[in-house]
């Protein structure tokens, strides 16, 4: 597998995991069955996609990448379905995180 698809899988892998967040909080601690069940078979899906990305891009920045797309994700899912507006420091560190994103896919000299 080529990085091209490699990191279009690691989409995948982002929206998977954005997906389980939000049927996470809806699933209410687990004790609402039908968005649980989802949250289980996203999380499973998520994983699953994120070891096929291990396979070509390193551990460490296949997560930091996974992790900070899926954090900048799931703010956007709280505001858009929950109503929950960061304030202007979780803006600052949000757009930190991307920038952390971006310098460690683009300037980082990881060997694949």
């Amino acid at each position: 597998m080529g990085n091209t698809s490699a990191y279009l899988i690691l989409i995948i892998a982002v929206v998977l995991g954005t997906v389980a967040n939000g049927f996470a909080k809806g699933a209410q601690g687990f004790t609402i069955i039908i968005p649980s069940i989802l949250t289980a078979i996203a999380i499973v899906g998520c994983m699953f996609t994120l070891s096929l990305v291990m396979k070509t891009i390193p551990v460490g920045i296949t997560y930091a990448s996974f992790a900070g797309l899926c954090i900048i994700a799931t703010t956007m899912v709280g505001i858009y379905k929950f109503n929950q507006m960061p304030n202007l420091y979780e803006i600052i560190g949000l757009g930190l995180i991307v920038a952390g994103v971006l310098m460690v896919n683009l300037l980082g000299k990881s060997g694949t």
